[in-house]
């Protein structure tokens, strides 16, 4: 079973639980995202697996995952990269963001945190966890989201947030 750390509104932690309780009791936690770009300047995303339980075939991030009890932020998207993407890259933090469920399960806020990594490819996905990734132009994506595409509720946060992408036609 897969503990995570409980934090407050100031990302301390204040206690434990399973990841089923964190979702049944809506508690404050952390997830790592990572935007990996290749040279041309385009950013990989990834197409979750069919067999997911949560979002399947949606794109999301290029990886990103729950930190679990006791592990930092870096330590965290380091794991999820080699998990999902078999790779370990240099990475640099972008961003700390409180974000809400206004869908799917609205009222639950938790720390996203999300770090950066430059490389062309090709990476050695997990066929469990990931359909597969591609590298899109920031208006390939836009074009994407416009058509109607399943995207991640937190990856629409983030280009909403930070590439001022404009999410209203995609749910």
């Amino acid at each position: 079973m897969e503990y995570l750390d409980v934090v407050n509104e100031k990302d301390e932690i204040i206690g434990e639980a399973s990841r089923g309780d964190i979702y049944k009791k809506y508690l404050m936690h952390r997830i790592v995202h990572i935007f990996i770009f290749n040279k041309k300047g385009k950013i990989c995303l990834q197409l979750r697996g069919k067999n997911i339980s949560f979002m399947p075939l949606h794109w999301c991030s290029s990886a990103a995952g729950h930190v679990r009890k006791g592990e930092t932020y870096k330590n965290a998207i380091r794991r999820e990269m080699f998990e999902e993407l078999g790779t370990d890259l240099d990475i640099k933090f972008l961003y700390k963001d409180v974000y809400e469920y206004k869908t799917v399960q609205p009222g639950l806020k938790l720390f996203l945190v999300t770090f950066k990594a430059t490389n062309d490819g090709p990476f050695k996905i997990n066929r469990k966890e990931v359909e597969r990734v591609d590298f899109f132009s920031v208006k390939e994506v836009q074009k994407m989201i416009d058509r109607g595409e399943k995207f991640h509720p937190e990856l629409l946060f983030l280009l909403q947030r930070h590439f001022k992408m404009s999410t209203l036609n995609n749910k």
